[in-house]
């Protein structure tokens, strides 16, 4: 009779969950339809919908019978509602659930409200006590304030045991206010997730847990370096998923971004392994997972402490095949930099066609199988950069040089793409490239014509262009990824040079080439 009573009493948690995040995804429907797009781009603002706020919910450990948890940037409250839903399922129930939900748009604060209101009726049928504090602040301000020790006056109950969060995604400028704010408590970061990712680690009690999704894009790249040296000595990572498909996420307002689920835990521990984990989308019942030591994840030698998420477990041979290279740009004494001409700072500079007084303007547009092909009559972009005073600085002296595409579109299928520019094919005593490209050179002028063409052969390679996606999740090539990479040897690369002609072999031979002279001589 007690196993039938408890099957019904299941069912009925089952049945009340169920309809908890239901009701919860209708609102969010609802509000999303009604929030205006300029508004979205100034907030940051994708509310998220249950499927991703469920798959966050079930990353916790959550052990403790008193549960302080902290939703910054609550929307709708469905990353709440999921939580409380995953609680309440569970065997090993908490005795209290404590949420304090920070939102700082208050049309959305009536709906936060009632879907709380929803939470605390199904806690009371899993016998769980539920409070919750929703606070119409902004997170960042408050949070500061919290810091500094005024957070009890929002009437928060912080530290917390768990915080989970999808953060508003916007660029924050060097002095815009949120800049401000988290600098004065030593978090340095270009961005507001990263901001909400540093100040929840900040709000955390020891040993609190952390779920939450974000982009991809903090795990390598200059400016999020700060970000990740803080984060890195703060929180652990215990698990990271990676969603391959950009659109599912956030499929009802068209994120075509790359995102990945992580939760991470504060404490000091050093010696751990972090569970790397892949699917499709959040509803895929097929999901791929691997342990690997932290030392893998996080390089302990690293300097600017770039994060590899490899959930394949095939991208353990590239890394491997990688790390048999041991020389760095700076010990071939080569350089990369980013091209000098911003064109729409220099539009009155700017010339469609070749004319006197000008100099070769080279964009992505010129790369054509391996070389720079100019003048591109096919493109709307401008062929010619008028030579004067302003112009001097912006240029560089003809030679071979290696360029690399700052962007790829996200239909492409590579995101190291490089180009050798020829100064044989076009004739110029100076040249300048684009704020697109990056080039490589030796101090300031160009390369010997084998070293320019091993060097733009191994970083067109399958192999570099795989490795490079373990710690980048974006479109973007920085100069600090590319310095970041070791190469072959000097001799290495001439061996590779002198095997390329007139044009570049295509990829499989090419990819042959490489792993010939790079690695089995």
């Amino acid at each position: 009779m007690r196993k039938i009573r408890t099957s019904v009493r299941e069912r009925e948690r089952n049945y009340a969950t169920s309809t908890l995040l239901t009701d919860v995804d209708d609102i969010r429907r609802r509000v999303s339809k009604h929030i205006d797009k300029s508004q979205r781009a100034v907030m940051g603002q994708f509310l998220t919908p249950v499927p991703v706020a469920r798959f966050l919910a079930r990353m916790f450990e959550a052990q403790k019978p008193v549960l302080h948890v902290l939703d910054p940037g609550a929307g709708v409250g469905a990353l709440s509602a999921a939580f409380v839903a995953e609680m309440c399922l569970r065997k090993r129930r908490p005795k209290t659930i404590i949420v304090t939900a920070y939102e700082i748009d208050s049309k959305l604060i009536s709906h936060l409200q009632a879907t709380l209101d929803l939470c605390h009726k199904v806690c009371a049928e899993a016998d769980i006590a539920f409070k919750a504090h929703v606070l119409n602040l902004d997170f960042i301000e408050a949070g500061v304030r919290g810091c500094n020790g005024d957070l009890f006056a929002a009437r928060s109950d912080a530290p917390f045991d768990c915080a989970i969060l999808n953060p508003p995604y916007r660029k924050i400028r060097t002095e815009s206010r949120e800049r401000k704010l988290l600098r004065n408590i030593g978090i340095e970061t270009s961005n507001l997730y990263t901001g909400f990712l540093a100040l929840t680690a900040l709000l955390l009690a020891p040993g609190g847990e952390m779920v939450a999704i974000t982009p991809r894009s903090f795990c390598n790249g200059p400016y999020f370096e700060p970000f990740r040296r803080f984060f890195l000595r703060t929180m652990r990572f215990r698990h990271v998923h990676v969603f391959e498909s950009r659109d599912r996420a956030f499929a009802d307002d068209e994120v075509l971004q790359e995102n990945i689920v992580f939760r991470a835990d504060k404490i000091s521990e050093t010696d751990s392994n972090v569970v790397v984990s892949s699917s499709v989308g959040p509803n895929d019942q097929d999901v791929r997972s691997r342990t690997i030591l932290y030392s893998e994840f996080v390089r302990p030698m690293d300097p600017h402490s770039f994060i590899h998420i490899v959930p394949d477990p095939n991208g353990d041979s590239i890394r491997q095949q990688i790390r048999k290279l041991k020389v760095t740009l700076s010990e071939l004494g080569i350089e990369v930099s980013t091209g000098r001409v911003v064109d729409f700072r220099a539009k009155d500079l700017l010339r469609s066609t070749p004319e006197p007084n000008t100099v070769p303007l080279i964009y992505p547009c010129h790369f054509k199988q391996g070389y720079v092909e100019w003048p591109n009559g096919q493109t709307r972009k401008p062929n010619a950069f008028s030579l004067g005073l302003r112009s001097e600085d912006l240029l560089v002296p003809t030679g071979h040089y290696v360029l690399v595409k700052r962007f790829s579109s996200k239909e492409e299928p590579r995101r190291v793409v490089a180009a050798v520019y020829d100064p044989l094919r076009i004739v110029s005593e100076r040249v300048a490239f684009e704020n697109h490209l990056n080039y490589f050179h030796m101090h300031g002028s160009g390369l010997p014509v084998t070293v320019a063409k091993g060097l733009a052969a191994f970083l067109n390679s399958t192999l570099v262009d795989t490795y490079f996606r373990q710690f980048s999740g974006h479109t973007q090539v920085n100069a600090t990824d590319l310095r970041s990479l070791c190469y072959p040897t000097w001799e290495q690369l001439v061996a590779l040079g002198r095997r390329i002609c007139h044009g570049f072999p295509a990829q499989d031979a090419l990819d042959r080439l490489v792993e010939e002279v790079a690695f089995d001589g």
